[in-house]
């Protein structure tokens, strides 16, 4: 068809609600509501259809009538850039992995914490045998899934299923593989369920699957309690940012603070490059009810981070603790009986199978009490042994809140951050982030608005345990003594949920110049208005903040007092690759270092000559990275700098490097000699040593790590013998600069660092991260105007 034609054509998809009905008309009618898959059966497709255009990058804007022709338009579209990626997270949440991959193996951490296939079955298989998800659907909403929500699953799995159905595979990591199935509604919900419990059980799923009885103990015999020390250190470095795989910036700005006097957002999230954590760009429309653009997590039915002609918003990963634990008392003479108020309970045994590819299958029983599943430990570091007389219990409200795409839904529907605010209140469904949102009235707006289990520090006061005393003020991990009925957690009058905090216990900061969050806890949200008064659970207030947050407060404070801001300026601050690290130490690294490298000239020249920054042209970064890795890990932090932390002065302290502590000349050393060792120039360009292969194309990457506090974070993988860092693990992620110009479109640039597809053989595999190496970006085609001017426009009519 000559492109003339097409526009023509393409004139009447306008979308209003007129317009739709001609899109429509030619296609089958919907089918009828299903409240869910009735027992697993997969969905129908009959009678679903939706209108998907691609513009530039393989971006789809999915239009609809209704939520379940959406979910089928959705699904579609999904499975055609991330088959094998979907199909492996619901071989996942299915149990199954075992079964086709191997119980040793293990799977690609974006669903549970799970070290071995072996292990996420027999957490995933026990979640479905005891009915757990489909209890959750049956509840009514609000405490439960919305109707709207149900109809977007049932018609996510049917459009997946038509997809798999209608198309050949090519991706080539599972192409011909038997366990690319189509899929039921229920395991659209059951993949929902392990994101929302990804910072409670899905944290502990090895403490869960290995929690044994133990043996008849000797005459006498208690076993060995946990170090509270150590054990609160361990709890500490669990929670801690700096070692964590998700992480995100976010800024809005209010009117007060722009050149028009309309709000704008910048969303960065710090998510991973590779498996089913990635993001994938869409806009979603039912004509009249719905219009929103932004990304998904691979497998959620919604946009998860967006924008729509009014609001824009973004998520940080918070630092609110989702989980505690309970210490259980023993009954005397029977480890699987626990005391309350002196009368025993019996725990419930759910024992659980999972075939095993060439093996015979493993059966396990897991221990579950009133508070939640018995666990062995938090991660290999942090462990609760079993003992005859002492158990713990872990208690993660998150495993009764399927609301979190309910939330998302909500978000897209709002007309203003009041909105944004409502639907935290009604819906009560984010599990592990804060949200910030800015909106075209001009209104900034930030709350750490979680589902939190119900610990005030009252509580933790009066019902901790020795250990509970030493984990809560350092970790926000409260260990409650599980034998008082008067330490139940109690509810809060406008909480959903029982256990949980309510709305008006949220931090939260409304129209102030700007609102920011580097995945430190809210104190710092605003400097100049820091947020106290919340429970430790949340977070902590008057305590050491990360370098990247003190770089994105001084950054974003500093835009803010300039002013007249524009949409511009947030995508130069995507792309300053400023080194906080650099700024507050690399001069005096430099005067230091021919004291500490007496024969190595060169090595401080670089040093000295390097510009603070981590672009992909920057010369001496990559070895100041390096150097700083090592100095950071192996001198305590209260003797990496001389002033120290001041809460007096958050943003600027602590600062002067220490360059007399022990450990500061061998962690130079050690970088130069590493990096001659594997044939790396000390002032080679950081890209030419910090990239990414995609189908043999080596694309370089700016960007750098936590450690140096950089805003546009990049974890890459160190592989010297390879040339450096070749991949990156974590990182920039989608990103979206949005505000308004008074007309009817939003002014969005967007970017996904990874590209949509995971498919080498697709043409959207790398487009988009050769856009992030080169630090440009997507213009956004909200309005139907911009999307039919696409010069890469193609539009699908996907039918049931």
């Amino acid at each position: 068809m000559h492109r003339r034609t097409l526009r023509t054509r393409l004139k009447h998809l306008a979308l209003t609600g007129a317009a739709l009905a001609v899109v429509t008309a030619s296609l089958p009618g919907a089918a009828a509501a299903d409240s869910g898959d009735r027992g697993g059966h997969r969905p129908s497709d009959r009678g679903l259809s939706a209108v998907i255009r691609y513009t530039e990058y393989g971006i789809p804007h999915i239009v609809a009538k209704d939520y379940a022709n959406l979910g089928f338009g959705t699904g579609w579209a999904q499975a055609a850039d991330q088959v094998c990626v979907l199909a492996d997270g619901f071989l996942t949440v299915n149990g199954e992995r075992s079964r086709y991959f191997g119980p040793d193996a293990a799977p690609d951490g974006s669903l549970s914490s799970a070290a071995t296939n072996v292990s996420s079955d027999l957490y995933f298989r026990g979640v479905k045998d005891a009915g757990t998800v489909e209890e959750l659907l049956r509840t009514p909403a609000p405490a439960g899934p919305s109707g709207d929500l149900k109809e977007l699953m049932r018609g996510w799995a049917a459009g997946y299923n038509a997809w798999l159905r209608k198309n050949r595979i090519t991706d080539p990591a599972c192409a011909g593989a038997d366990w690319v199935r189509p899929v039921s509604a229920l395991d659209v919900a059951r993949r929902g369920f392990a994101v929302s419990v990804l910072g409670g059980q899905g944290r502990a799923v090895d403490g869960i699957t290995a929690a044994r009885p133990p043996a008849a103990p000797p005459a006498g015999a208690t076993g060995t309690a946990p170090d509270p020390e150590h054990t609160a250190e361990a709890a500490r470095a669990l929670f801690a940012a700096e070692n964590a795989t998700m992480g995100s910036n976010a800024v809005a700005f209010s009117g007060a603070t722009t050149a028009d006097g309309r709000g704008l957002l910048l969303g960065n999230p710090h998510y991973p490059w590779q498996g089913g954590r990635r993001f994938w760009q869409s806009q979603q429309t039912i004509p009249g009810e719905l219009n929103v653009s932004g990304a998904s997590l691979l497998g959620t039915t919604v946009v998860n981070i967006g924008f729509n002609d009014k609001v824009a918003w973004s998520h940080t990963v918070a630092t609110g603790v989702p989980l505690n634990l309970h210490q259980l008392t023993l009954a005397p003479g029977d480890p699987t009986s626990y005391l309350v108020d002196g009368r025993p309970e019996r725990m419930t045994a759910r024992t659980v199978t999972v075939p095993v590819k060439d093996g015979a299958a493993v059966t396990r029983t897991q221990w579950w009490t009133r508070y939640g599943p018995v666990v062995g430990g938090l991660g290999a570091q942090l462990p609760l042994p079993w003992t005859a007389t002492t158990a713990y219990a872990l208690n993660d409200p998150n495993a009764a809140n399927l609301r979190g795409s309910d939330t998302a839904l909500g978000f897209g529907k709002a007309r203003s951050t009041r909105d944004v605010a409502d639907t935290l209140r009604r819906t009560q469904g984010l599990p592990w982030v804060n949200t910030i949102a800015a909106d075209s009235a001009g209104h900034s707006y930030f709350s750490q608005s979680q589902v939190l289990p119900r610990i005030t520090d009252e509580l933790a006061q009066r019902c901790s345990t020795p250990l509970g005393r030493a984990t809560y003020p350092a970790s926000g991990v409260a260990v409650l003594d599980g034998s008082r009925s008067d330490c139940a957690l109690g509810s809060d009058p406008d909480a959903l949920q029982p256990g949980t905090f309510g709305p008006s216990r949220m931090p939260t900061l409304r129209n102030t110049p700007y609102v920011e969050n580097s995945n430190d806890s809210a104190w710092l949200t605003n400097a100049d208005r820091p947020l106290t008064g919340y429970e430790r659970i949340f977070g902590t207030t008057a305590t050491q903040r990360s370098l990247r947050t003190r770089g994105g407060v001084e950054d974003v404070a500093a835009m803010a007092d300039r002013g007249r801001l524009t949409v511009a300026d947030l995508q130069r601050q995507q792309f300053a690759n400023r080194a906080p690290a650099g700024d507050l130490a690399a001069a005096d690294v430099a005067a230091a270092c021919p004291a500490a490298l007496p024969d190595d000239p060169e090595a401080c020249r670089v040093l000295g000559a390097w510009d603070r920054t981590v672009n992909a042209e920057s010369r001496g970064a990559l070895f100041f990275d390096r150097f700083w890795r090592k100095f950071a890990g192996s001198v305590a932090p209260a003797q990496q700098w001389k002033v120290p932390f001041s809460a007096a002065d958050p943003v600027r302290t602590p600062h002067t490097v220490n360059t007399a502590a022990p450990g500061f000349a061998k962690a130079l050393r050690d970088a130069a000699a590493e990096l001659r060792a594997a044939g790396i120039p000390l002032d080679a360009p950081l890209g030419s040593h910090q990239f990414v292969v995609r189908n043999g194309e080596r694309i370089p990457v700016s960007g750098g790590t936590e450690s140096l506090g950089v805003w546009n974070k990049t974890e890459p993988v160190w592989n010297a013998a390879g040339g450096g860092y070749v991949e990156v693990a974590h990182g920039t992620s989608h990103v979206q600069a949005v505000g308004w110009d008074g007309g009817r479109c939003p002014v969005a640039r967007t970017l996904l660092s990874y590209s949509q597809s995971s498919n080498p053989a697709s043409p959207h595999y790398s487009d988009q991260t050769r856009l992030y190496a080169g630090e440009r970006w997507v213009t956004s085609r909200f309005c139907e105007k911009d999307i039919l001017r696409s010069p890469a426009l193609r539009v699908v009519v996907v039918r049931g």
